[in-house]
């Protein structure tokens, strides 16, 4: 459509919206009048024009109209409001009337809006109704039913995690339907945690053993293919289900067998299910025959003339590589063939293939057609997936230092400014910190400079701004490295880049940084002198400020050398994050008057309390008769707290909120009280970030090349395919190290970086914040040892193992203690700021406050005496007994959990039975999805090494929070005079093994309530409402390990944390049905996951 055209339309649209406007405002309007209104309005908001003046008069008409008014209402309720919509407030009452309703239309248009835009701060509404609809009598009530708590799943899953059973039921509905609709909510469960539903594969293999056998009626077929999108359903529930599980597998060989034989027709859904039978049968436990049924489906696919098979073929090639690598061998002239294929989905999707077979042998020809597919594509999302793969291969395999230079030149060149920033950031660190090996960094570093000079001497050349500041960055710290080249040299070339047009303010910068750097170096002075004449009178602020201090460390030539020395880049620095070179002037201000500082979200609380504003809260769930508006905090911490303990605007008056009986007072007569006992307050040291090992990985064996087929009468084009085959898939014979079941790739990475732990960082650091922060009050440290009553684990010498004293009670949750912790909020100890998590800095953490302990409270105090009865804690670490994982005749692997207070370790023990001695023994981890998995060296238990025995222990740290996931492994050992073996093992894990005691008293759990944003609610039934809270404060202390901070009348506050910094905050109260619960956390997913076993820890009790 031309111009005028368009013209044309926005006038006619507009004039047709002032006409609807008028008359669905009309108060003589019908509803069958406003019904065709609606529709009008519908198809105007999709041309993409406003139409927000009618969202109120549809949400009125699915109030009021009837059938036929109600169903135009919600349709176009649900195309007008999204989830976060303030009318939708407005539905509730219409919607619960409707679910009530004996009217079958109007149960399912309540069902259809509600599995649509319903947020989760109103699924409490509507959640009972929708449970008693799963026993409808009517199918399609019961599967809209379903479908509703699956979009519930999906938003909130704690809120319908005790109403998995009724899923079950569904999953065994008499209707197909309501069967196909519950497989949504399976599949994403079992995403999540497939070892809780492996009793449910007899019943997923014989729905599909129906399915296929065609038992279904015929409205489920498509072209004679029996339900095709429910097959694909359950291929994908099987195959997370028999991943790493051979007894589970076993269980569906013969469904998948059958599904691979039936599939076998020539249309496009046919397709698709053998495409999800071969993803399955390479996701399960092999089995030989059905992965050569499965290889043959890839083979049709990828030898196939028509495009989109061709493409199948290739995805599931790539998908199949890495568990057989033989497979991609017996299709290579394929392969090649796609590379130049006119389709360039498919020319991609080689690459990416390609890149999954990459190893050391053939990593120089697959880059090299990485950066000519580069070198021709437009697309930024092609460029940005490209470069950051070749960036990774060229780190991993790369042959020599001068080819991963030139490639990482490549890279930078033709990537630009649209390739993500990691990849220059990881070059220079990778640069910066070296590997194992000092000559090789200095080689690798000398290359890089000589690189960088001859790249700027070539003219009229344009770089980009991305490139010039990796250029800038590496001649400014190492270009002292080549003799030939002097500073003066350098910082000329320098200079000259500086007064280019072409190059940015920001990249401007970087170069003032390296010639800074450079200016003690040289002899001479004056291009330096001329820089700073040049760039004094910028209008760039951030320039002019770079020359300044450039001017100012240039008039002290030995202060200049002190604060830039060479080589320095890595060196350990201390931050002192609390400022305290200006405690003296904030001193001297409050003293003037002044007005102490209020972090931002405090300012922002106090401004949204003095608003008049909508209390959102559903009335089911309000915590005291009072009610919490807004983000009030339930420990009773005022809004303005820090400025006044009796403002009226505070509401903790009422006779029904949070009692403060011996809360401290913050204002007296004499002004601010803590301030005056802050002197005594102790500020125990910041503890330091673990150090990351790199994971040491075996080294590349070369693999056999395969022999060529001899053909009698080749042509030219046919010899140079068949030479490119054998570059590309060289190593890809038996002994390949392409990783297999998606464990570690074996491959020494060419380019590793050394651990950055040192011994002597701790007193370092110490010592330093001591000096750096003279002013504070002095820190203290506490040492926890470990549990010496744990026995030594002698080497196995019989078949009967032996486990630690310990080991058997501790299983159970209510025997392990709560943990210490090492420093309290109030001390300024919980987390880490995000802006250091990945540099060499050691972050100083101020306290929060100079408050001073509170005084205690008068003896005799109930609260206080029942609060006190759960603080009583422990200051050892806990470690469970040996637990057999797996073994055979001749070893056995046990596994050990050490609970300790900053972090939680594995062990693994693998010890050869009586008669047989290890000779060596290897243990690998496979990637786990939520949390990262280091190697610890040593050992946190008295366990001994001896010949017959080997011990490996490993660091678990918490990256997102999960309910329940399993950490699988594999164990290679050799024994003295026999043949080597493999053992693959599977270790259950829980929320709770990462969880803490987070120790901080009253006033600091309401400063973190209200500075935290994700939060959930939930209710708890109890069958003792009268003891509720202390039975429920106990079992979660026992078997959650909560600190309970506070307790006060019928409410209680408890904190816990997730190391090293990850805190989240509970309150409860006791009311007439049970326990009221409501978390907080900085986490977005942590307050699900806790809630979900809070329910299932006092459910249990």
């Amino acid at each position: 459509m031309d111009y005028i055209g368009l013209r044309e339309e926005e006038k006619l649209i507009q004039q047709e919206l002032i006409s609807l406007k008028a008359t669905v405002s009309a108060p003589t309007t019908t509803l069958k009048t406003m019904k065709e209104c609606m529709v009008r309005l519908l198809y105007c908001e999709m041309l993409g024009y406003d139409a927000s003046f009618g969202y109120i008069h549809a949400i009125k008409l699915a109030q009021q109209g009837n059938l036929l008014e109600k169903r135009v209402g919600y349709l176009a309720v649900s195309l007008f409001l999204h989830e976060s919509h303030e009318l939708l407030l407005l539905l509730v009452n219409t919607v619960v009337k409707d679910l009530q309703s004996t009217n079958l239309v109007e149960v399912c248009m309540a069902l259809t809006v509600v599995s649509q835009i319903f947020p989760r701060e109103m699924i409490p509404a509507v959640l009972p109704l929708i449970e008693d609809k799963l026993q409808h009598s009517k199918e399609i009530v019961r599967r809209k039913a379903v479908l509703a708590l699956y979009k519930f799943h999906l938003i909130a899953p704690n809120q319908v995690q005790h109403i998995h059973i009724k899923f079950r039921k569904a999953l065994c509905d008499r209707d197909v339907g309501v069967m196909a609709a519950s497989l949504h909510i399976y599949l994403r469960m079992i995403k999540e945690n497939s070892s809780g539903y492996k009793d449910l594969t007899g019943s997923f293999v014989t729905i599909l053993k129906q399915v296929v056998g065609g038992k279904l009626p015929v409205d489920f077929s498509y072209h004679s293919v029996p339900a095709p999108w429910l097959q694909i359903q359950l291929l994908r529930v099987l195959g997370l289900l028999g991943k790493d599980d051979q007894r589970t597998s076993e269980l569906m060989y013969d469904v998948l067998d059958e599904s691979l034989r039936r599939a076998e027709l020539n249309h496009n859904v046919t397709y698709a299910i053998l495409f999800e039978c071969v993803h399955t049968v390479y996701s399960i436990y092999p089995k030989s025959e059905l992965l050569e049924k499965a290889a043959k489906c890839i083979g049709k696919f990828v030898l196939s003339p028509k495009i989109n098979l061709k493409y199948l073929g290739l995805k599931a090639l790539t998908y199949v590589v890495q568990q057989d690598p033989t497979l991609a061998l017996q299709h290579q002239m394929t392969i090649i063939e796609c590379l130049d294929h006119p389709d360039p989905i498919i020319k991609r999707e080689t690459l990416e293939l390609l890149y999954r077979i990459t190893n050391s042998q053939n990593v120089t020809v697959i880059v090299q057609k990485m950066l000519e597919y580069l070198r021709q594509s437009k697309e930024e999302y092609i460029i940005v997936n490209l470069v950051g793969k070749i960036a990774e291969l060229a780190e991993k395999y790369a042959p020599d230092n001068a080819w991963f230079i030139q490639t990482m030149n490549a890279v930078f060149s033709v990537g630009g400014d649209v390739m993500h920033p990691d990849i220059p950031s990881n070059f220079l660190r990778l640069l910066a910190e070296g590997f194992d090996d000092e000559t090789e960094d200095q080689q690798l570093r000398v290359y890089a400079v000589q690189s960088y000079l001859s790249l700027l001497d070539v003219e009229n050349v344009f770089y980009p701004q991305r490139f010039l500041q990796v250029m800038s960055w590496v001649l400014g710290e190492y270009s002292y490295l080549l003799d030939k080249e002097k500073p003066e040299e350098v910082i000329n070339r320098l200079y000259k880049l500086l007064m280019s047009d072409s190059v940015s303010s920001e990249t401007k910068a970087w170069l003032i940084a390296a010639v800074t750097k450079l200016t003690p170096q040289a002899q001479t002075s004056s291009t330096v002198e001329r820089l700073i004449q040049d760039f004094s009178v910028s209008l760039d602020t951030c320039m002019r400020q770079h020359t300044f201090e450039l001017k100012h460390l240039h008039e002290n030539v030995e202060v200049m050398k002190n604060l830039l020395p060479v080589n320095k880049s890595c060196e350990e620095l201390v931050v002192d994050a609390s400022l305290s070179f200006l405690d003296g002037y904030v001193a001297e201000g409050l003293s003037r008057g002044a007005a102490p500082y209020k972090p931002h979200h405090q300012r922002q609380e106090e401004k949204l309390s003095q608003e008049k504003v909508l209390n959102f809260e559903p009335y089911g769930l309000s915590f005291s008769s009072s009610g919490f508006t807004g983000r009030q905090s339930p420990a009773g911490i005022s809004l303005g707290s820090d400025i006044s303990g009796n403002s009226a605007e505070t509401g903790l008056k009422e006779t029904n909120s949070l009692k403060l009986d011996g809360v401290k007072k913050l204002w007296g007569k004499e002004g601010y009280l803590p301030k005056k006992e802050s002197k005594a307050g102790d500020a125990p040291e910041a503890p330091p970030v673990p150090p990351e090992s790199a994971a040491a990985e075996n080294p590349d064996q070369a693999g056999a090349k395969r022999d060529q087929a001899q053909v009698l009468v080749q042509s030219k084009e046919e010899k140079e395919k068949q030479l490119l085959a054998s570059s590309l898939f060289v190593g890809l014979g038996t002994e390949s190290p392409i990783n297999l079941l998606g464990k570690a790739d074996t491959v020494s990475h060419k380019f590793r970086r050394k651990s950055k732990a040192k011994e002597a960082r701790s007193g370092d650091v110490a010592s330093a914040q001591n000096l750096t922060c003279s002013s504070l009050s002095s820190l203290s440290s506490a040492t926890y040892k470990g549990n010496d009553c744990l026995a030594t684990v002698q080497g196995r010498a019989s078949a009967e193992a032996k486990e630690l004293p310990l080991g058997p009670e501790l299983l159970d949750p209510e025997c392990l203690p709560e943990l210490p912790l090492v420093g309290k909020l109030s001390d300024g100890n919980l987390s880490v700021p995000p802006l250091f998590a990945d540099s060499d800095m050691e972050v100083f953490h101020p306290p929060l406050s100079a408050v001073a302990a509170a005084p205690a409270a008068a003896p005799g105090t109930a609260e206080i005496t029942l609060a006190a009865s759960f603080l009583e804690d422990t200051a050892e670490d806990t470690c469970s007994g040996g637990v057999e994982v797996c073994g055979d005749e001749t070893v056995t692997v046990s596994s050990y959990k050490l609970w300790q207070d900053d972090g939680f370790l594995m062990g693994w023990l693998v010890a050869a039975e009586s008669g047989s001695e290890l000779q060596s023994a290897n243990l690998d981890i496979f990637p786990a999805e939520n949390f990262k998995v280091s190697e610890r060296p040593g050992c946190c238990l008295p366990v001994t090494e001896a010949g017959s025995s080997r011990w490996f222990q490993y660091s678990l740290q918490l990256e997102r929070p999960f309910t329940e996931e399993a950490l699988s492994g594999a164990v290679r050992y050799q024994l003295v005079d026999t043949q080597a073996g493999q053992l693959g093992f599977s270790v259950s894990l829980s929320l709770l093994d990462f969880v803490r005691p987070l120790k901080i008293s009253t006033e600091d759990f309401g400063k973190l309530w209200l500075s935290f944003a994700n939060d959930v609610k939930q209710n708890i039934k109890m069958s003792e409402p009268q003891a509720a809270l202390p039975s429920a404060l106990k079992t979660l202390q026992q078997k959650l390990r909560l600190h309970v901070v506070d307790v006060r009348g019928d409410e209680g506050l408890l904190a816990c944390r997730l190391p090293p910094s990850t805190s989240c905050l509970l309150h409860c109260r006791a009311h007439a049905d049970g326990l009221a619960l409501w978390l907080r956390s900085s986490c977005p997913a942590l307050p699900d996951c806790l809630s979900y076993q809070c329910h299932k820890a006092l459910e249990g009790s």
